[in-house]
């Protein structure tokens, strides 16, 4: 007797499947292993992965690694004072001294103080910092597959095992992390082409720290390049709009306490404190010839760089335009256009910009590694140094922030590196807008 023939449509079916024995073979192969750390379409599965494991890890430093008082109290204090009806900055004080962050730290810190029973619940408050660095690497991790500039192993040997970045989340839970998470939305949200919802978004990012300042150069240069005079104009109105929005409570009991403890661009900083400076002399280091003479290095490194930033924004604008004439006809064939090209040259600028003004920072604390960390294997593969280099470089980077405190030795190793750095970015400088 013949076997019934099964139906069509049945056939059609089970011709879908996968091929089994050719997926296990694949799943077993040496070749697939080294692609899943080498191959940038791999990017996002190891991203995922990475994710997972630092749920884990986050619980288990929480649990077994002792916290450290050192700011936390004193924003709760902070804090308190505005919550107790006083909204003039001078009379606001804690611990450490006086508030000296804008109105956006304010509210988020408030959100906190209620969250943490006034601060007191401090494991409950550490596992909101928890989450906030599975959100931080939520938003790196997008840039990166975004834009395709480094293999998947990168992202496991530096962005996320680094202790001093796990410490100033869940260990010290510093408000510098909170800017840097809206920093890199804003920077998705312009990807995407929001450029007024970055703008919002980075706006508020100021109004918790102002280091975030650091990107203005070149967020200016991007809005003027890509939008126009008009344009310009719109996003520079919203971002002061936010400022003024979030500061008016206290710009309307006392501006001048206001901006001059919110935005003190003389603040000097105690030396005790330094990561970057300690072989200097601290009459040197206190010296406001020292601090002119390092911002007078910064607006210089900034005009080098000026004008491939130019052509880079340029390609940028005409590359966004074209996806946004082509990607709807491919959609139609479900086809997608590849950006990576575009959203590298966004954020070689941006990345850049932000690590001149660090490296030129009259000083850095502990937790200002935050500041750059993230960004720090982009900006290496945006060199051209071979990758053993680029890995040493992060590996002596990673270790001077973690001397404490900090040694005449790896201050000076970390200006090293940062020279190095600097150095490999102004020789490839001009790679990516002759490719554009």
């Amino acid at each position: 007797m013949k076997p019934k023939k099964k139906p069509a449509s049945q056939n059609q079916w089970l011709s879908k499947l996968p091929n089994f024995s050719r997926n296990y073979k694949k799943l077993f192969s040496y070749r697939f292993y080294l692609s899943l750390l080498f191959d940038t379409k791999y990017l996002i599965l190891m991203a995922l992965a990475l994710l997972i494991a630092e749920v884990f890890v986050n619980i288990f430093i929480i649990k077994w690694i002792k916290y450290t008082e050192i700011d936390w109290i004193a924003y709760m204090q902070e804090v308190e004072g505005v919550i107790n009806g006083t909204m003039d900055y001078s009379q606001l004080r804690g611990d450490t001294g006086p508030l000296v962050y804008p109105a956006g730290f304010v509210y988020i810190f408030t959100l906190f103080y209620h969250l943490t029973d006034h601060g007191k619940d401090i494991n409950f408050a550490q596992h909101i910092f928890a989450g906030l660095y599975i959100l931080t690497l939520i938003l790196v991790f997008q840039l990166y597959v975004k834009s395709k500039k480094v293999p998947p192993y990168v992202l496991i040997i530096t962005c996320c095992t680094s202790y001093r970045i796990h410490s100033i989340y869940v260990l010290r839970m510093f408000n510098d992390p909170v800017a840097m998470i809206l920093l890199y939305l804003s920077l998705n949200l312009f990807l995407n082409n929001r450029w007024s919802l970055g703008s919002s978004i980075y706006s508020m990012a100021v109004s918790i720290k102002m280091n975030i300042l650091l990107f203005s150069p070149v967020l200016l240069l991007a809005y003027w390049t890509c939008l126009g005079f008009i344009g310009t104009l719109k996003q520079l109105a919203i971002c002061a709009g936010i400022q003024l929005f979030l500061g008016a409570p206290f710009l309307l009991t006392n501006p001048i306490a206001y901006l001059k403890g919110s935005f003190d661009l003389g603040r000097v900083f105690l030396y005790e404190w330094t990561v970057n400076w300690r072989f200097l002399p601290e009459e040197i280091f206190v010296s406001k010839y020292f601090h002119i003479s390092l911002l007078a290095v910064h607006l210089i490194l900034l005009a080098i760089f000026y004008s491939s930033w130019k052509v880079y924004f340029t390609s940028y604008a005409r590359l966004k335009y074209m996806e946004t004439r082509i990607q709807p006809e491919l959609k139609k064939h479900k086809k997608s256009l590849d950006m990576s090209t575009a959203s590298n040259l966004f954020l070689t600028p941006m990345f850049t910009a932000n690590f001149i003004g660090v490296a030129c920072s009259r000083s850095l604390h502990y937790q200002f590694y935050v500041w750059y960390y993230h960004s720090l294997p982009y900006l290496l593969w945006s060199t051209k140094f071979p990758d053993k280099y680029r890995i040493m470089l992060l590996g002596v980077i990673e270790l001077c922030w973690n001397t404490f405190p900090s040694t005449m030795l790896s201050s000076a190793a970390l200006h090293v590196c940062h020279i190095a750095i600097l150095y490999g970015l102004y020789q490839n400088r001009h790679v990516k807008q002759n490719a554009a």
